[in-house]
């Protein structure tokens, strides 16, 4: 990447693959196990969790992006690298729609599954991509720099897959129901 100085980091692996452990798989299989016994609870209570859920990701984004700006990380991306970076973002996100569409429907599946096939597969969890660059490249500014297409992917991601299923419920409403 052209906007990234060259830095030494020093990859301690048997770090990383813990750091991954004890805050994906661990928190994933707790959370598997308690939902045996809490899920009537949980569901009551979902909407509170939702806002704790949105508000314990924006804590992990925003720790991230302090420290880029800390460090000035930013201050070398010009408007002309940040608007390469959206176009790729938002080539990448229809890349892959088309692709999970193309696939649903070699696969012959039906309308609904293929909505569910194009909208799932485009997904990706921001939450994870932040995790795994962090305990990729530690407590260094490029974590901010690295999750910044991520972040524009996301939030396309978001804006676009609302359109469409705005779109498409209108399609099924005056039964136009094609995918």
């Amino acid at each position: 990447m052209p906007f990234i100085q060259q830095t030494d980091i020093v990859f301690d692996f048997s770090s990383i693959y813990l750091q991954l452990i004890t805050e994906i798989v661990v928190p994933l299989i707790l959370g598997l196990l308690l939902r045996r016994f809490w899920s009537a609870w949980a569901q009551r209570q979902k909407r509170y969790l939702d806002i704790f859920d949105k508000f314990v990701i924006l804590l992990i984004i925003y720790k991230s992006f302090v420290q880029s700006f800390e460090d000035k990380i930013f201050s070398n991306l010009s408007l002309w690298d940040m608007g390469i970076m959206v176009v790729l973002t938002l080539l990448l996100f229809y890349v892959i729609y088309n692709l999970t569409g193309w696939l649903g429907r070699i696969l012959k599946f039906n309308r609904a599954d293929q909505i569910t096939n194009q909208f799932c597969g485009t997904k990706k969890s921001l939450v994870h991509g932040t995790v795994f660059s962090e305990a990729l490249f530690g407590q260094t500014s490029i974590v901010g720099i690295l999750i910044l297409p991520l972040m524009f992917y996301h939030a396309f991601q978001i804006l676009i897959v609302s359109v469409i299923a705005t779109k498409k419920s209108e399609q099924s409403s005056k039964g136009n129901i094609t995918c």
